[in-house]
C-alpha cells in the first residue's frame, strides 16, 4: 500500500473510530454529521467521501473483499453452502475485530432503527460481493447459500452481543455456521 492509501485508510479508520465513540457517548440519532467531522478533525466533506450516508460511518467494514478473496482461495469442488460459510469464518479470523468495538457496534445496530433497516442493504452488498466470487456457480444457489450463512452469521453475532456470559465470537459463528453444514 503507498503512502496516499495509508493516509486514506488511516483518515478512514480514525473518522470511524471518532463516529463510535460520539454515536456511544451522545446516541446516534441526535449526534451529527457536522461533530463526527470536528472530533476526527476532517471537514464533514471529507466525511462523506469515505462514508456515503451517516449509517454507513457503523455499518460499513472490510470484511467484503476478505470474504470474496477467501471463497476464491478454496477448493472448487467443495460444496457451494461450506465454501461460503468457511469463507465467513475464515474472514473473521483474518480481520480480527476489535471485541469491545465490535461489541459496541452490534449494540448500536440492534438497539437504532435507522441503523437496523439498513443492515439488510449491508448484508446484500457482502452477498453480492460473495455472487462475484464464485461467477461460475449459478447465481440462484449462490444468493441462496450466501442468504443462508449471513443470517446465520447474523445470529450469531447478535446472540454474542446480548449475552450476559460472552462466549468467544468465533466460536458463537463457528457454532451457528455449523448448524447450516449439517
Amino acid at each position: 500500500m503507498g503512502l496516499r492509501e495509508t493516509k486514506r485508510d488511516r483518515t478512514r479508520r480514525t473518522i470511524q473510530e471518532q463516529a463510535m465513540h460520539l454515536f456511544l457517548e451522545r446516541g446516534f440519532d441526535t449526534t451529527t454529521v457536522a461533530e463526527v467531522a470536528e472530533a476526527a478533525d476532517v471537514s464533514a466533506m471529507t466525511v462523506f467521501r469515505h462514508f456515503p450516508t451517516k449509517e454507513h460511518l457503523v455499518l460499513q467494514d472490510e470484511y467484503d473483499p476478505v470474504i470474496a478473496d477467501r471463497i476464491r482461495h478454496r477448493p472448487a469442488d467443495e460444496p457451494l453452502l461450506r465454501r461460503i460459510a468457511l469463507s465467513i469464518l475464515d474472514g473473521l479470523a483474518e480481520l480480527p475485530p476489535d471485541p469491545r468495538l465490535l461489541l459496541a457496534r452490534t449494540r448500536l445496530i440492534l438497539h437504532t432503527p435507522a441503523l437496523r433497516a439498513r443492515l439488510w442493504e449491508n448484508n446484500h452488498a457482502t452477498q453480492q460481493a460473495i455472487a462475484d466470487a464464485l461467477p461460475d456457480e449459478d447465481p440462484f444457489e449462490v444468493h441462496v447459500a450466501a442468504s443462508a450463512c449471513l443470517a446465520a452469521a447474523t445470529t450469531a453475532m447478535t446472540h454474542w452481543a446480548e449475552a450476559d456470559d460472552r462466549p468467544d465470537l468465533r466460536t458463537v459463528m463457528a457454532e451457528a455456521l455449523e448448524v447450516l453444514l449439517r
